[in-house]
């Protein structure tokens, strides 16, 4: 009798279970964002269950403590891959929560400069805390050398990433088939 844990570990991939030229790859993507799309989901739900904080909000918390000058909102919406109309409903809700403080910058009046306060930096330092341990839960099944071995394997597919994206950028107009060959055995 089959594991019942393998087939819902393999259950992203069964559409991809009719032969295709390129079936391992489109697996190791399903796979990936399957693993993605699970953590991102645990986090989501502990942010909101045990803080009422989103995870855009934990976000930009993250990158308001890394710069403790504090950002201009612009620099955040770059960072985060975010409109600034996203970034500006964010800031709203945690200037009303008290973790963050906004001032119009001396340079450009304009623009705006954020910061966490002292409560927020506390309230993040206690978030991070348990996001640590949350993700450190998750991978709880691997072993360090399983770690470093997968960190090595997507090393490399993050490198071969880089090179189609190089080649190809993103925009829309890219070639939908790149090659038709199966790749290398390594």
């Amino acid at each position: 009798m089959s594991d019942p844990s393998s087939r819902l570990l393999d259950a992203e991939t069964a559409g991809t279970e009719v032969g295709h030229a390129h079936q391992d790859e489109l697996r190791l993507w399903l796979r990936l964002l399957t693993c993605t799309n699970m953590i991102e989901g645990q986090i989501r739900s502990r942010l909101r269950a045990e803080y009422d904080v989103t995870l855009p909000r934990f976000d930009l918390m993250a990158q308001l403590y890394r710069a403790s000058d504090g950002m201009m909102m612009s620099e955040v919406s770059k960072r985060m891959m975010v409109s600034s109309g996203n970034v500006t409903l964010i800031v709203e809700h945690l200037l009303a929560s008290g973790d963050v403080e906004r001032q119009t910058s001396a340079q450009d009046r304009r623009a705006q400069l954020i910061r966490l306060t002292e409560a927020g930096r506390a309230n993040f330092r206690q978030m991070a805390a348990a996001h640590e341990i949350w993700i450190a839960n998750m991978f709880d099944g691997l072993t360090q050398k399983d770690i470093g071995n997968l960190m090595k394997l997507l090393a490399k597919a993050k490198a071969s990433l880089q090179a189609d994206l190089s080649q190809h950028g993103s925009s829309s107009d890219a070639p939908v088939v790149k090659k038709t060959s199966r790749r290398r055995s390594r």
